[in-house]
């Protein structure tokens, strides 16, 4: 009865809460060039030359240019 969202114990009472999910432990390891390290490295990527964009159309300059006048 799992599905339902509650238990029946044995003495046929109701259990409402809530069923506690199973646990899973992730053992990959997170570091070095593992696809989850090249995600992220390339999504950051993409926000850094957006950024990029987003600088040089609002101020005219490039970033050198920026920051030399800053």
């Amino acid at each position: 009865m799992a599905s339902k969202g509650f238990t029946i114990n044995e003495r046929g009472q109701i259990n409402r809460f809530a069923i506690e999910p199973k646990v899973y432990v992730d053992e990959t390891p997170q570091i070095g060039f593992t696809k989850y390290a090249e995600k992220l490295n390339g999504r950051l990527a993409m926000l850094a030359f957006v950024s990029l964009i987003a600088v040089e159309v609002i101020t005219g300059n490039g970033l050198i240019g920026w920051l030399t006048s800053l």
